[in-house]
């Protein structure tokens, strides 16, 4: 499979300089480096991006994240395995923007997972 096109943000001068700007304000909103790579990954998982599914189930790993919390984000409501902090969408609002952000992009585009996950996780 190949991509449509290349992504927009890695070709529009300064586009991926302002969406990493982005990113970094969100991770010094005291939301856990964790959590944040739960409800990106549950984004992706509604927006049908597998760039991101594979990158932020990546990133879980490496946080040290059990798999039944990996595998359980797409039924969370339901799943016993998250706290009620996690369960608090509200101060993850901006972060579920930007991530539905990059998953409209790469499934807009059809974004080829590999290459670019192992150089952002």
């Amino acid at each position: 499979m190949q991509s449509r096109m290349k992504n927009p943000a890695m070709s529009l001068p300064g586009a991926f300089d302002a969406l990493q700007a982005l990113h970094k304000a969100t991770e010094k909103g005291g939301v856990p480096r964790a959590t944040l790579e739960l409800m990106k990954l549950r984004a992706s998982q509604i927006n049908g991006c597998s760039v991101c599914v594979d990158m932020h189930s990546r990133a879980l790993k490496k946080l040290g994240e059990k798999d039944a919390r990996i595998f359980a984000v797409a039924a969370w409501r339901e799943a016993p395995y998250y706290s009620d902090a996690e369960r608090e969408l509200s101060a993850l609002v901006m972060s579920i923007g930007l991530i539905n952000l990059w998953n409209r992009l790469n499934a807009a585009t059809r974004q080829v997972t590999g290459d670019f996950v192992e150089q952002y996780v």
